[in-house]
């Protein structure tokens, strides 16, 4: 039976293959379809996050937020109705029918006027659920979606002054992880698009003047913020695709110490594009013992140290979690692993949705 009106509801807290499965079956079943995402004030996950992410999941779908901030009690019509208030401010047009998975789905049809429609109740096709994933979101990565796995995603970040060893450690974290095997073999791994915008630079003064070398390449200011939103949509990019976890070899706080370095001055685009997206672990790799080896992109070995020192005081500056790793490369990562499976080990912390009251 094809229905004119269908009506999906649901906290998607997070959402997961599950709920997509509900709405994709709904949507295949209606002439329209509209998806209702509710969130109670106590959550830790924002609506409009919420929102976003069924509507780039949905795009056929029209997608609604309301906030419920109403106890559960499945058993109070008192309850029912203030519930109900909520939901039709929400979609004020006739539904037709109700797609649910829930118990609670025949009153909730039947106080809408509508069909009840129900889709996989025991949860076999996709066996997940909003609180599994809340408690493991590791154990439910293979049925979470692009965008909510890269909102879920432990970003790390390596950075240094030049030389210092972060690309060398960056690349043998996301190998650590690799080798770890199952949800873990995807971790990815994030290059520095500094040095490749670098690269760039000098090879177009080169094509102009062969003889041309580092010294003679003079960066803008405008650049940086153009560095800075390339590498964060390159992280962004790798969060969706890979594990729980991902290394950066560099992220856009970053370029701002670079920006310093080179003009002398903070960058205040440089530093609000940094501020946009929050990382979960800085390694800042120790000049101190680190041979400088020049590249042919690098000229500031007497500099080495006021880097190391810049980067530590803004990490702390802004209350940004970070550890110095020091020696050699086995002995940094060795720390650097131990700190990293330390902040995997905290998991995600999830505000409990509001009680049903029994």
């Amino acid at each position: 039976m094809r229905y004119g009106h269908g009506l999906v509801l649901g906290k998607f807290y997070p959402p997961h293959a599950g709920h997509h499965h509900l709405v994709r079956t709904a949507q295949d079943q209606c002439e329209r379809l509209t998806v209702l995402v509710c969130a109670s004030s106590v959550e830790s996950v924002p609506l409009a996050d919420r929102v976003a992410w069924m509507r780039e999941a949905h795009p056929e779908a029209e997608v609604v937020g309301a906030v419920d901030d109403v106890p559960v009690d499945l058993r109070d019509p008192a309850v029912w109705d203030a519930h109900m208030a909520i939901f039709r401010a929400a979609v004020p047009d006739r539904v037709d029918a109700v797609f649910t998975s829930e118990e609670y789905g025949g009153e909730l049809a039947r106080r809408f006027g509508a069909a009840e429609v129900c889709v996989d109740p025991g949860r076999t096709l996709f066996p997940v659920s909003g609180t599994a994933v809340r408690k493991d979101p590791a154990g439910s990565w293979d049925f979470l979606g692009p965008a909510v796995r890269a909102a879920l995603t432990r970003r790390v970040v390596v950075l240094g002054a030049e030389s210092t060893g972060t690309t060398t450690l960056s690349r043998a974290l996301a190998g650590h992880y690799r080798r770890r095997g199952g949800v873990w073999a995807r971790t990815g791994w994030v290059a520095e698009y500094g040095r490749q915008y670098s690269e760039e630079k000098l090879a177009a003064l080169r094509a102009a003047d062969p003889a041309a070398g580092w010294a003679d390449v003079v960066f803008r200011s405008e650049e940086f913020p153009v560095i800075a939103r390339r590498q964060d949509e390159d992280e962004e990019r790798a969060a969706r695709l890979g594990s729980p976890v991902l290394f950066c070899d560099t992220d856009s706080f970053a370029t701002g110490i670079w920006h310093e370095r080179y003009l002398g001055s903070r960058n205040r685009e440089v530093e609000e594009v940094a501020a946009r997206r929050p990382r979960d672990l800085y390694l800042l790799t120790d000049h101190e013992g680190v041979p400088f080896e020049d590249d042919g992109l690098r000229d500031g070995p007497q500099l080495r140290p006021w880097m190391t020192g810049r980067f530590r005081e803004e990490l702390t500056r802004t209350g940004r979690r970070f550890l110095v790793v020091r020696g050699g490369r086995e002995e940094r990562l060795a720390a650097a692993v131990a700190a990293v499976d330390a902040l995997l080990a905290e998991g995600r912390r999830f505000a409990d949705p509001l009680p049903e009251r029994r």
